[in-house]
């Protein structure tokens, strides 16, 4: 019994040092906490959580600047999460794919025009 009780404490302590911290519940020493999180970042999630909680990551990526998709991957895997839940990069990738489109919509068509005179001369 006394040979397992090192092992269970070093097992807890192991266990608080990855527990994650919620953005919406933790202290500006808890954000600090956080690697990839200074006093400068916590300071503008704070003043963004004063706003209104951060319903999921995208609203925290949009409304946090200098919170990117690769920050917030990052930040994730330190251990940050946002109403209990990790980053997926998927659903951020998707909406910056939208906000795309329009633009290479835009750009086709001088493509296609610049592309039928090269044929025509064949």
């Amino acid at each position: 019994m006394l040979k397992k009780l090192p092992a269970f404490v070093a097992m807890l302590c192991a266990a608080t040092a990855f527990a994650a911290v919620d953005v919406n519940k933790a202290s500006a020493s808890e954000l600090d906490g956080v690697k990839g999180i200074g006093p400068v970042m916590s300071k503008r999630i704070l003043a963004e959580r004063k706003k209104g909680e951060f319903k999921n990551w995208d609203d925290l990526v949009s409304r946090v600047k200098g919170v990117g998709p690769s920050t917030a991957t990052k930040l994730s895997g330190e251990g940050l999460t946002v109403n209990g839940e990790a980053f997926k990069a998927a659903a951020v990738a998707k909406k910056d794919e939208k906000k795309e489109a329009p633009k290479a919509a835009a750009t086709m068509p001088a493509a296609s025009a610049a592309a039928k005179p090269a044929s025509a001369k064949k």
